[in-house]
């Protein structure tokens, strides 16, 4: 393992790259736009604007974005004002590519959300987005000029699934691909958490998110609802249940929301919305790109590194997680998030020397090979490099929730059947930041913690003062022990960096805040019914002890000398995640009479263990 240090030079070197002109007007001096709608097999026409280089005395690579987000400005006089991933890929020449996918914008065909990928090809009407990548990039390589013959493609999000089902065209001259974000199971990543529905990023998402119901191109952009306050929590509480989404507002006329409603289990419409089933035979080199604290897409890029490293063991694969938000690496310094200080500039780093690096040395044939795996370490604010992610060297350890509030490695050695217990209220649900937004506040990720634990409804455990430094790196699972007085119930688990009270501030605060500040560091919801599996909801017992177990996706966390972790346990997370109504039923149809107190527990004992199992790292 190497430690790469964000040195003053590299840092200036790659934010300060010396161009002479603005992007908007080298764009228009060094490039020419070309408009063109390219023919798939069975006919559907696919919108696609083309940037080439005017110096015509070389070749060059494709880089190519498949979007359902529009490649506006349409009209060929008409041009992006930054081409490319970075302002680096713009200087060094490529010919970029930009399409609007299947049935979005100005695409003829009808838009599927999350195309189902077919195995098997069998006439030319089994059409996907794999098979549309094929017959865009065999017509750019015959009908663009000075082309080197090889084919890169990126994509941030919903791009980002796009990216990654370019590797089931599985086109020869694809030679590189960078899924950025990317959506992998649309169930888990945007949809549900575990069974619980992601409430105020998908109520929020969705009216601008309009498609076509016909065939026919247009250019017409969906606006976001202006829900008339900036309180999302009183907002959704007078809402009232999931039905009222379609009587007050929607009336129906919103079909990717309906679906989501039609189908909170884990049924066939979601597994055929599940990508990472299909990355297998790829031969293209991927860089996966994600955020630590994105709140859309954490489960996709790093389910789809996983999945493509297990099964192309010989294809190279590489991996990159920083400090970010949802597509935070691809604009601005990534140097903090809200409270939070990451010690300098990361998102010019990953731009020049991975991103960069990677597309180059594959689509150009230079030296310019990033490390397969390179990962920011929170809490120290490092740059780490592996060769495979987790770190072989990371040592699976259990976490123990004890009696007292108390959080050790080692097991709780009472033989009773301790408990913590509090009464859940749906109607009064504990809120997911402590001040007010009206959409979903991206800061939450790191946000300090302490107005949660004042309250009754929330269980803490803690650990004493660390007397050396601990790392966890890897994923997380919560292995709980827990009953309820109700038939269902959510459980949400909350791992939390706890500052001493010395902690002084950083730039980004004005207070004296940092003292004692309970950052959060990773958290995940599970809804209990789906503990069994997502497809087959069950229900509770009342009284009787339940194990739910779940994961909390990965972390690269140093919790340092001086400092403490903390886990809080809560069944209420709103409006983040919607209102369980601790009743076995369907929610989505559920009435707001229908949501009902619950006294939750959380055992303790040695016969009933809570822990979260962790991997750490003792010599980092």
């Amino acid at each position: 393992m190497k430690i790469l240090l964000l040195s003053v030079f590299s840092i200036m070197l790659s934010a300060n790259i010396a161009f002479t002109q603005p992007d908007d007007a080298y764009i228009k001096d060094n490039y020419s736009k070309y408009e063109y709608q390219i023919p798939m097999r069975d006919g559907k026409k696919l919108f696609t604007s083309v940037y080439v280089p005017k110096d015509q005395t070389k070749k060059y690579p494709f880089m190519m974005d498949r979007t359902c987000y529009s490649v506006a400005p349409y009209g060929a006089d008409k041009y992006k004002t930054s081409l490319g991933p970075s302002p680096s890929f713009l200087h060094d020449g490529y010919i970029f590519v930009y399409q609007d996918v299947r049935g979005r914008w100005m695409s003829e065909g009808i838009y599927e959300e999350m195309t189902p990928e077919k195995e098997n090809h069998k006439t030319n009407n089994d059409v996907d987005e794999g098979t549309d990548t094929y017959d865009t990039i065999d017509w750019l390589l015959k009908n663009i000029p000075n082309n080197n013959g090889k084919v890169g493609v990126w994509g941030i999000s919903y791009p980002g699934f796009y990216t990654t089902t370019s590797l089931l065209s599985r086109h020869p001259a694809l030679v590189a691909a960078s899924p950025q974000a990317p959506i992998a199971d649309l169930y888990r990543d945007d949809a549900f958490h575990n069974g619980a529905f992601m409430l105020v990023a998908n109520f929020d998402f969705y009216p601008g998110f309009t498609n076509r119901q016909d065939d026919k191109p247009t250019q017409r952009r969906g606006g976001r609802m202006d829900i008339g306050t900036p309180d999302g929590y009183k907002f959704f509480m007078d809402m009232g249940n999931m039905r009222n989404t379609n009587v007050k507002y929607y009336k129906d006329t919103i079909r990717l929301w309906n679906e989501m409603l039609d189908h909170p289990t884990y049924d066939q419409h979601w597994k055929d919305r599940n990508v990472l089933y299909h990355l297998h035979d790829i031969k293209t080199a991927v860089l996966v790109t994600g955020g630590w604290y994105d709140a859309e897409d954490l489960y996709g890029a790093i389910n789809t590194y996983k999945t493509l490293v297990k099964n192309n063991p010989s294809t190279p694969v590489y991996f990159t997680m920083g400090p970010w938000v949802h597509g935070g690496w691809a604009r601005g310094a990534g140097d903090h998030l809200g409270d939070i200080d990451f010690g300098g500039p990361t998102g010019p780093f990953y731009r020049e020397k991975i991103e960069f690096a990677f597309f180059s040395h594959y689509l150009k044939g230079t030296e310019l090979d990033p490390p397969k795996v390179s990962a920011f370490e929170t809490g120290v604010n490092k740059w780490k490099t592996y060769n495979t992610w987790p770190p072989k060297e990371a040592e699976e350890k259990n976490l123990y929730l004890l009696p007292g509030g108390k959080l050790s490695f080692e097991a709780p050695e009472a033989v009773d059947n301790s408990a913590d217990e509090f009464v859940s209220d749906p109607n009064k649900p504990v809120p997911f930041i402590a001040g007010i937004d009206a959409g979903m506040k991206r800061e939450y990720m790191t946000g300090d913690q302490r107005f949660a634990e004042r309250r009754p409804d929330v269980l803490t455990y803690q650990s004493d003062v660390l007397d050396k430094d601990i790392t966890i790196a890897g994923n997380i699972w919560a292995n709980l022990k827990v009953s309820t007085t109700g038939t269902d119930a959510d459980w949400v688990v909350k791992v939390i960096d706890v500052y001493p009270d010395t902690a002084k501030n950083n730039q980004w605060i004005k207070e004296n805040y940092l003292a004692g500040y309970e950052q959060m560091v990773r958290s995940e919801a599970m809804r209990g019914k789906f503990r069994n599996g997502f497809d087959k909801p069950e229900a509770f017992v009342p009284g009787k002890v339940t194990p739910v177990n779940f994961e909390l996706q990965d972390i690269l966390h140093t919790f340092k000398k001086g400092h403490k972790i903390m886990v809080q346990v809560q069944s209420t997370w709103f409006p983040l995640i919607d209102r369980n109504t601790q009743q076995f039923q369907d929610i989505m149809k559920a009435k707001v009479t229908d949501f009902k107190k619950a006294t939750n527990k959380v055992y303790t004992s040695k016969e009933h263990s809570s822990y979260l199992k962790v991997r750490v790292m003792e010599d980092n």
